[in-house]
């Protein structure tokens, strides 16, 4: 469901179906805008999957994308006559008759070790595990080869959120020549999941990143530092690129935080950010929301709720402050339609049709790790230390991996401090 018309409308297909979207914003957007929330099946026990984070680190938007496997649609951007297939279904996405495999196996299955040694079942055991666990069919053509090359550079950012934003702001005003990276389709990180009020502390550090002269390659990939040099993998034709730059500095920010409890991977459970990000772009996850901020989470459930109200969009939105225990499905729907949040003790059970968490998130340590980073356990998750910024020579980290708050005047402090060392 939409909160307001679209501007640049295409068309995309689904399925067979025909979808209206808004040109550029994420395919899986589009897909839930209208109504289709359960768009993959997990790999082995095939049970539904919805999206739940809306950048790149989840399987449940996965699906085939003019004839490519495994493509996370909430990083495709939407173009007129792109054609989406669901995947990983024996009949389809919304009645996969290999989901008997979750109900013949409620304990768990070890497929390497089922019917082992038994004569000819193992063969035929092995022949159903492989069409159980795959993952989409591979392409009928075969991808050409893509260029790769070694290249130079002053400073290189990687991460285009407001730590990111607000370092090479701070370093092109010392007058480096500053490029910035980041695997989503546009640059803002976690301040584009916050609106009107919520959003205006915030606007500065962009609005300064956009005057600043530093670039911005979006949908691109940091895959990870070999040496002193980083492995960049961009979209499209690009392909791949080894770049030595005088100095790195890595503001990965953080993921959303995943709590355990029956049901958390059911179509409709998401995170409060990834709710704020569709917001943004005017999609509503639901008409009956519950919003579960726990301990330690902020600020994306509360921001949801106002965003909402501001809108004047028809949904209901219940903002509850605990920890949720469980998600449940409807006998004819795999959406969640029920939710029980422990409150102080209490269990408490609200009817929904979109459960939000918003929990601790942890730092996006990874790329810091290869790069020799020191890390230290949290209840979180993995933090990044570092002498001042520093991880080792020419290469500095900043923001949310370093366990800076989500604040944007700690998070400028921290940007000049950074920029005056390197």
């Amino acid at each position: 469901m939409r909160t307001r018309e679209l501007r640049d409308p295409v068309t995309i297909t689904f399925d067979g179906d025909a979808i209206p979207a808004e040109r550029g914003e994420p395919v899986a957007a589009a897909l839930l805008a209208s109504g289709k929330l359960v768009l993959a099946r997990s790999s082995k026990f095939h049970r539904p999957r919805g999206p739940a984070c809306f950048r790149g680190a989840c399987d449940g938007c996965l699906a085939r994308v003019n004839e490519q496997p495994n493509v996370m649609t909430c990083l495709v951007p939407a173009e007129n006559g792109i054609v989406v297939a669901s995947q990983n279904a024996l009949g389809s996405r919304e009645v996969d008759l290999l989901r008997v495999t979750d109900w013949f196996f409620p304990e768990g299955m070890n497929h390497h070790e089922l019917f082992a040694g038994v004569p000819g079942v193992q063969r035929v055991m092995q022949v159903f595990a492989r069409r159980v666990a795959g993952l989409g069919r591979l392409p009928k053509v075969a991808t050409k080869p893509r260029t790769a090359r070694r290249r130079e550079a002053d400073v290189v950012v990687v991460g285009a959120g407001p730590a990111g934003m607000a370092a090479a702001t701070a370093l092109a005003g010392r007058g480096r020549a500053v490029e910035v990276i980041d695997d989503a389709l546009e640059g803002g990180g976690g301040a584009r999941a916050l609106l009107g009020e919520d959003a205006h502390a915030w606007t500065a550090i962009a609005d300064a990143f956009a005057k600043s002269g530093a670039s911005l390659r979006s949908a691109t990939v940091a895959a990870g530092f070999y040496g002193d040099d980083l492995l960049v993998a961009g979209p499209g034709e690009e392909g791949a690129e080894i770049v030595t730059a005088r100095a790195f500095v890595l503001a990965p920010g953080a993921h959303d935080g995943v709590l355990a409890f029956e049901g958390n991977d059911l179509p409709g459970v998401m995170s409060a950010r990834a709710a704020g990000w569709l917001l943004a772009r005017g999609v509503l996850v639901g008409k009956r929301v519950v919003v579960v901020v726990a301990e330690g989470g902020g600020p994306f459930g509360d921001a949801y709720a106002r965003g909402v109200a501001k809108a004047g969009a028809p949904c209901e939105v219940t903002v509850l402050r605990g920890t949720p225990t469980g998600a449940h499905s409807g006998s004819r729907s795999a959406r969640v339609k029920e939710a029980t949040i422990d409150i102080d003790g209490k269990a408490v059970t609200r009817s929904c049709d979109a459960l939000l968490v918003d929990a601790p998130r942890a730092p996006a340590y990874e790329v810091c790790a290869q790069a020799g980073a020191e890390l230290a356990h949290e209840a979180r998750g993995f933090v990044v230390r570092t002498k001042s910024g520093k991880i080792r020579d020419a290469i500095w980290a900043l923001g949310e991996v370093t366990g800076t708050p989500l604040e944007p005047s700690r998070i400028l402090e921290e940007a000049l401090a950074l920029a005056s060392r390197i």
